[in-house]
């Protein structure tokens, strides 16, 4: 198993897991791969000491130390005057990566997913006839105007494909 270091045109960096260089190249060009945050299909594969998961009876030590190691496992900073290096993801990036897509799946966790329903559901339970409970699901641009008209709140957040089933 290759693990690759990946990020999309907006920046956001992932992991990919891949059989081979041959396997990410052929998933690249048919078009297979997306950014987890903001499913864009722009992804380019960045630089990193490779890595390799054998099992996990064996495993492999790195080849080099990742940027966290080599800065005291995140504790220290780069300098202001040193700007990062491409495919150097500053550990406070890292970190708020981590809490977004923590907050997504709570969201996912302790919501209903009503689907296209979303802004007919919404009035139903702003108008007490239903009742109250947290639901998520997709509106038109159209349909979010019409609910902040009638006074009824809602948050236009986009959830990652990889996080939309809370299976997973």
């Amino acid at each position: 198993m290759l693990v690759l270091n990946l990020a999309c045109e907006a920046g956001h960096a992932f992991e990919g897991w891949f059989a081979s260089s041959a396997d990410f190249e052929s998933q690249q060009q048919r078009g297979l791969l997306s950014c987890p945050l903001c499913n864009s299909a722009d992804v380019r594969r960045m630089p990193s000491a490779p890595r390799l998961n054998l099992g996990a009876a064996s495993a492999p030590e790195p080849l080099a130390p990742s940027a966290s190691q080599a800065k005291g496992a995140g504790t220290a900073s780069v300098p202001a005057a040193a700007p990062p290096v491409a495919g150097d993801v500053p550990a406070i990036a890292v970190e708020l990566q981590k809490q977004v897509m923590k907050a997504v799946r709570t969201m996912i966790a302790n919501t209903e997913d009503v689907g296209d329903r979303f802004a007919s559901e919404a009035r139903r339970i702003h108008y007490g006839e239903t009742e109250q409970r947290g639901i998520r699901g997709r509106a038109t641009p159209e349909e979010a105007r019409e609910l902040a008209d009638e006074g009824i709140e809602i948050v236009a957040l986009p959830v990652p494909d990889a996080l939309k089933d809370p299976l997973q």
